[in-house]
């Protein structure tokens, strides 16, 4: 009874089936028309579709037409959510969505990405860790001439090769200089989403500097400026995925990666999701707790898409955050040590679950090892893909331990190795005994010890009870300084995994053991690319969008561009009337929209 194998069980037949036959896809574009016009609220379109959609058995399927036996794969990925930041793990913030589909699926209570946004995603999409794509030192810039790698071959691609159709809506963050960096380049049909990291989440615009500031939607390689209508971007989004799967054939394979901006900074929401959180006196957890309540009705309204049109019962959903919650901007990562930008459990330790009608082991906890480089092979697997024989992936195929609830193959994480961040003051090659020089951040997992060096990032716990304080200076409850002379640290995570109690003086022989790991791995490890910025990068030479700039010597126009299109472009901008740069409207503000 392989996942592979089955297909979903449509259930229709007689009146009852030619009913949800005639009114399926006309409900779905009637619900989706009056959201566009404003005719109907986002709880609303819930509402009615449950009524006019749902109540029809929640699944549709053409008259003579046979499932796929390649399972649909959706992949949903939250931007900063904390830890501690969904209902089962203790939140005050109310998300049944996501407490109901963990429940019925398996939770991941042993669950590591990367502690910033474009690491994670690069591993998730070649399963490699970042010291093997050369993204292993920050994020990728918006002026940076610098893109995922183009000799990786990313899922979509691999997926496309046995028949999926691919799309991608939301936030990229993996380069853009060229046009050969952008997602319809690197295997996706549609893309549909922003090319940088955050951003207003109304304007869609985005200032990486001053002066340096521009529109930042885009709709496959071109900016998407008939979106440009305030419309905020979780909602956005989510209307885009209920097209996609309004308008595909369910018995054929689909690769949905879904990358909401909720619940990155800046703090922003509409109106109605505040009412519940009117008791939070701290104004930036009040409004980060609106953002997650409109997120988990946002993925309430996929899962019905996905019923609704036929796809559910042959589905894997896949939910992960993409790294740990920020304090200082609402986010909350206790009891776990540090936040986002860190190598503390705070930072890389996510939530994640697997919801599907094809696990096995239903209602489950996962506490094996699983990392977010784990997806790729463990997606392509259930795809009847194939790994191409020198990828060299850093994950494994993990489908028989979420579904059969076996042993993870998986015994270490390097959770990296960055050789250009600031050097930890105290470390030396002696305080590692000579095997590694502890002034160079490095981070790693096997079975129940961790290890870190160099300067691991910010690392206080920050209680439940800091955000009903007003000012950010009481936040932190529970300082920790860094010892004079500290550069190593050692911790059994499943005993300890608040990680209160170093155990390097004691264990020396496990220290030693892992440094050792440290250095091989360091040894396969490609230059790290982190270029400066580049000043043509600037929007305003592209009339007022994010997007490629690269391009040969001598020619005049954006790659991919004609005359034509750079005239008519050009035309439309001045209509629009665009703010100087530094002047966009809202950018940044963090200010409740109703």
């Amino acid at each position: 009874d392989s996942p592979r194998g089955r297909a979903g069980d449509p259930a229709l037949n007689g009146p009852r089936a030619a009913k949800a036959l005639a009114m399926g896809p006309l409900a779905g574009l009637w619900v989706l028309s009056l959201l566009a016009y404003g005719d109907l609220s986002w709880g609303q379109a819930l509402e009615e579709e449950e009524g006019a959609l749902l109540g029809q058995t929640g699944e549709r399927l053409e008259p003579g037409t046979t499932p796929t036996s390649q399972p649909h794969l959706i992949f949903i990925l939250a931007d900063d959510q904390g830890f501690r930041d969904v209902g089962y793990h203790g939140s005050e913030i109310k998300t049944p969505t996501l407490d109901k589909l963990a429940a019925e699926g398996v939770k991941l209570e042993n669950y590591y990405v990367q502690p910033i946004c474009t690491p994670s995603r690069s591993q998730f999409i070649t399963g490699k860790y970042q010291i093997h794509t050369g993204l292993q030192h920050s994020i990728i810039r918006p002026t940076q001439p610098n893109c995922l790698p183009l000799d990786n071959a990313t899922l979509p691609q691999k997926l496309k090769e046995v028949g999926y159709s691919t799309h991608m809506v939301g936030k990229w963050h993996l380069g853009f200089y060229r046009k050969e960096c952008m997602p319809t380049k690197r295997g996706f049909d549609t893309f549909f989403g922003s090319l940088l990291g955050s951003g207003d989440y109304y304007t869609h615009y985005k200032c990486d500097s001053p002066g340096m500031c521009g529109y930042d939607l885009y709709e496959n390689d071109n900016a998407a400026w008939d979106y440009d209508n305030g419309m905020y971007s979780t909602q956005m989004y989510t209307e885009r995925v209920q097209q996609i799967l309004a308008s595909h054939n369910p018995t054929k394979p689909i690769f949905l990666y879904i990358a909401y901006q909720a619940v990155h900074s800046p703090l922003q929401a509409p109106g109605r999701y505040f009412e519940p959180y009117r008791s939070i006196v701290n104004t930036h957890r009040r409004r980060y707790a609106a953002m997650l309540s409109c997120l988990d009705e946002a993925i309430s309204n996929v899962t019905l898409a996905l019923k609704t049109y036929g796809f559910y019962n042959n589905s894997i959903i896949i939910y992960s955050s993409d790294n740990g919650g920020q304090p200082a901007a609402g986010g909350s990562n206790w009891p776990l040590r540090g936040s986002k930008g860190s190598y503390w459990e705070g930072g890389i330790r996510a939530v994640g679950f697997v919801h599907s009608p094809l696990l096995r082991n239903k209602g489950a906890v996962c506490r094996e090892l699983v990392h977010i480089t784990d997806w790729y092979p463990t997606l392509l697997a259930l795809a009847e893909g194939r790994i191409d024989e020198d990828a060299r992936l850093d994950g494994y195929d993990i489908w028989e331990t979420l579904s059969e609830g076996l042993r993870s193959p998986r015994v270490d994480i390097l959770h990296n190795i960055d050789p250009i961040y600031t050097k930890a003051r105290n470390g030396s090659w002696a305080a590692g005994y000579g095997i590694w020089d502890t002034a160079v951040q490095s981070a790693i997992r096997e079975r129940h010890w961790k290890l870190l060096t160099g300067n691991p990032g910010y690392g206080d716990w920050v209680p439940p009870q800091a955000f009903s304080n007003l000012g950010p200076s009481r936040w932190h409850s529970e300082r920790v300084p860094l010892s004079a002379g500290k550069s190593v640290w050692l911790f059994n995570i499943t005993a300890d995994p608040y990680e209160r109690v170093d155990l390097s003086h004691r264990y020396p022989g496990v220290v030693k053991r892992l440094l050792r790991r440290i250095s091989r791995f360091n040894r396969t490890a490609v230059p790290v690319r982190y270029p400066p910025g580049d000043p043509r990068s600037n929007p305003r030479l592209r009339g007022g969008a994010w997007g490629p700039w690269y391009q040969e010597e001598g020619t005049q126009r954006q790659p991919g561009e004609t005359k034509a299109e750079r005239k008519q472009k050009h035309k439309k901008m001045k209509k629009k009337k665009q703010p100087k740069a530094g002047s966009f409207p809202g950018c940044h503000s963090g200010v409740p929209r109703g």
